[in-house]
């Protein structure tokens, strides 16, 4: 969708995994990488989650998580379902009855963490549920709740008991000849969720859901998060991911997006290349890219712009991109269309005038892939 070609030594060679689905979304194998969140109303108020998870799907989500935690969450949770565009994924927690009202409610997955479900009959009794309703689960081993008889063994959370908690989960599903499943194994700290993941990568071929688990904040949580969901995909693990923020889902979204559109992953609309301005600007760069922003976050399809403020960077990293402004002087710029000068724009209509570009741009490119198909 750009001009500027992939190099070679961008390539990520991604792990060899099976394919399952989450409702009709192919997670693993050769399939995207697929960007989940979870809401964070309460699902019993089924008006307030739809209007969540309408706003992450917007934003880009392929997947969302809603947490059912009782009774009146399960029974709102076949509304939500039916008014959803994306797949809905039941979040349970020590009631594993919650899980088969999930799937009956039509949950197109059912994230379950092993240390807290019960017993190995009533996992047996999930797993048929989901069997019943052609749902598929994800194991979601955690740090923060490993099965006692790991802690007693190994003393603390550490790698090794979370591979260990995820593969014998793993082996009940297989037992049950359930395969429709994915795997997870999440902590707070970096090292530890990194190199529980590596292991995991290594002991199985199920899809991996990715996560730092209560990252924090929007700025702490996306870096912390971009650093070891940055290094797993890097080294070509992962199938899906969520960022967990203490913000607002959409965020969450946006996040995931630009991790992935970082390492050339996934893309998906505008790519803003831009400098963090110095003396030299020829514009305010920060209050343009700000308002850029907002007024292209209805752009979905793939896409590169460079706002340079000034001829030391912008003219060479306009080469690369498909549409490009670097400031110059006197009141004006230069706008760059796939790589090459095409004409001066003056800074105050210059914001008018990208938007104008990028949308004729993604016309034109929505226009050749329907007469294509």
């Amino acid at each position: 969708m750009t001009h500027n070609p992939i190099r070679p030594w961008r390539n990520i060679d991604r792990r060899k995994s099976r394919q399952i689905m989450v409702g009709n979304v192919p997670v693993g194998g050769d399939a995207p990488i697929s960007v989940q969140t979870m809401t964070n109303t309460l699902t019993s108020d089924a008006k307030a989650t739809i209007a969540q998870v309408l706003a992450c799907a917007e934003a880009g989500a392929d997947i969302v998580r809603v947490s059912c935690p009782d009774e009146a969450s399960t029974a709102a949770l076949a509304e939500i379902v039916r008014e959803s565009p994306v797949p809905i994924v039941a979040d349970i927690h020590f009631h594993y009855r919650r899980a088969i009202e999930s799937a009956r409610a039509g949950a197109a997955c059912l994230r379950i963490n092993p240390g807290n479900i019960g017993s190995a009959e009533r996992v047996r009794e999930v797993i048929k549920a989901a069997k019943d309703h052609n749902c598929s689960i994800r194991i979601g081993v955690n740090a923060g709740s490993l099965e006692r008889h790991l802690l007693e063994k190994y003393a603390e959370p550490c790698p090794e008991a979370m591979i260990e908690s995820g593969l014998d989960h793993i082996r009940i599903l297989q037992d049950n000849d359930f395969h429709n499943f994915k795997i997870s194994v999440k902590a707070s700290d970096v090292f530890l969720a990194a190199a529980a993941y590596q292991g995991l990568a290594e002991a199985t071929d199920a899809p991996i859901h990715l996560g730092i688990t209560e990252a924090g904040g929007l700025v702490s949580g996306t870096i912390k998060s971009a650093i070891g969901l940055g290094n797993l995909l890097w080294a070509g693990i992962g199938d899906t991911i969520r960022v967990s923020l203490s913000a607002d889902p959409v965020e969450e979204v946006k996040a995931g997006f630009e991790i992935l559109k970082s390492l050339g992953l996934r893309h998906r609309g505008v790519n803003i290349i831009s400098c963090p301005s110095c003396a030299r600007q020829g514009f305010d760069v920060i209050s343009t890219v700000a308002e850029l922003e907002k007024r292209l976050a209805h752009i979905h399809t793939p896409m590169s712009l460079s706002i340079i403020g000034c001829v030391v960077n912008g003219p060479g990293e306009a080469l690369m991109t498909d549409i490009g402004f670097t400031g110059g002087g006197a009141g004006h710029g230069m706008v760059y269309l796939a790589g090459k000068q095409t004409h001066k724009m003056d800074n105050a209509q210059m914001i008018a005038h990208i938007v104008e570009l990028v949308e004729e741009k993604a016309a034109a490119i929505a226009a050749a892939e329907s007469a294509e198909s």
